[in-house]
């Protein structure tokens, strides 16, 4: 296992950087800032602090607040246009000094990609950098359930992602930032794990992670002194 040390210098040399979203890159959790918009809110605020906490499957917790929301297309689109996600401070100079210094970064979300998409246009990173859970509609915009095949919607699913992105770019050192237990067990195949309570803390994450941060300008500052 590395130091803390070590984790800092493979920080600094990263070829690439993965960020949670919910709770993370932004201050809500998407998927209950959606089911409060569709008035199931503590039912599904309670189930998420379940799944945060490692002690149910992230695949069967998704399926069941899903199942209780079923938010329609037009929901969805709403909830975008009327509260749109809130970036947590920091994270904007952050990304831009990763870009800065040629780093690729990427949102690996067990959140919904609609929302996801809508944060990574306002921090400039591709589309095709979004790793995300697609929820699906019939045509007439009702809820269809969601892309059961996106590594995303399973537990272990941030991993496989990150072993993609290693496979597909041959990044040397990938780095997982988040808040939750899903992030975590992301390291391996990620080289280094970095914990973040600046919106909520995951008493787990914090108990365990070997790297914990709750400001941005944490890392910001790590990037300044190479």
């Amino acid at each position: 296992m590395a130091s803390l040390l070590e984790m800092k210098e493979i920080f600094r040399n990263a070829d690439a950087v993965c960020f949670d979203v919910d709770s993370t890159v932004i201050k809500e959790e998407g998927i209950d800032e959606l089911a409060k918009f569709c008035g199931v809110g503590d039912a599904v605020a309670e189930m998420t602090r379940r799944a945060m906490g490692g002690t149910v499957t992230f695949k069967a917790a998704l399926t069941a607040r899903l199942g209780l929301i079923r938010p329609s297309y037009e929901q969805v689109q709403k909830l975008i246009s009327d509260n749109p996600p809130q970036l947590t401070p920091g994270i904007r100079e952050l990304v831009s000094r990763l870009h800065q210094r040629g780093v690729q970064v990427f949102l690996v979300s067990g959140g919904f990609q609609s929302i996801v998409e809508h944060v990574a246009l306002q921090l400039n990173i591709p589309t095709a950098n979004v790793f995300a859970n697609r929820l699906k509609f019939y045509f007439n915009g009702e809820y269809a359930g969601f892309d059961e095949t996106q590594p995303t919607a399973e537990s272990g699913g941030k991993g496989k992602v990150i072993t993609h992105l290693k496979e597909q770019f041959h990044f040397k050192k990938v780095v997982m930032i988040g808040d939750g237990a899903t992030d975590m067990e992301a390291c391996p195949p990620a080289d280094c794990f970095i914990g973040f309570g600046g919106n909520v803390i995951r008493k787990q994450v914090k108990e365990k992670a070997k790297w914990y941060i709750t400001h941005f300008d944490e890392l910001l500052k790590e990037l300044e002194e190479r």
